[in-house]
């Protein structure tokens, strides 16, 4: 999970270097160094825990840093919504960058998809408000993520990070 955590640090900074606005790479780029933060945290406590034994307190810390993790990659991908949208600029020759920059125009895609149907679609109250009983929420970054079919994510036999994988090759 600390690994995967670090997979989304570099996702974030990626994004943060291609953003067009700097109000959102900033943003992007906070939200990575406290994932970064966390995530390094994580990795710190499970190798005490392994080391340490099974206790209840060692678990419980366990448990929180794994749920802070969480918390600071969801924050990454709101974060990385906003870039999307703002706007990214050119990506470098480097793979890594294009995957990134490919699975962000295939969520900014589903997204203007998802808008267009729903403005033909409106299911919206006598005020204009959009009625939230059946309203099909937004595609997000995560769920774009949780939608690609087990094959398709690439994630390595060794649950620890190699050198030469990329960023995309780990399931976030």
């Amino acid at each position: 999970i600390a690994s995967d955590g670090q997979a989304v640090v570099k996702f974030g900074n990626i994004l943060a270097k291609h953003c067009l606005d700097q109000r959102c790479s900033m943003e992007l780029l906070r939200a990575a160094e406290h994932t970064q933060s966390v995530s390094s945290q994580l990795g710190i406590v499970a190798r005490v825990k392994a080391v340490t034994g099974d206790s209840k307190a060692s678990s419980e810390l366990l448990l929180s840093n794994v749920q802070n993790l969480l918390r600071a990659v969801q924050h990454v991908l709101r974060a990385a919504e906003a870039a999307c949208v703002k706007g990214l600029g050119q990506a470098s020759a480097d793979p890594e960058e294009e995957a990134v920059a490919a699975f962000c125009q295939q969520w900014r895609k589903n997204l203007t998809q998802h808008r267009a149907k729903e403005a033909l679609n409106s299911d919206r109250d006598e005020l204009g408000l959009r009625k939230t009983r059946g309203a099909k929420a937004e595609p997000t970054l995560m769920s774009l993520v949780q939608e690609q079919p087990p094959g398709s994510r690439n994630i390595p036999k060794h649950p620890n990070p190699r050198k030469g994988h990329t960023v995309m090759d780990r399931h976030l």
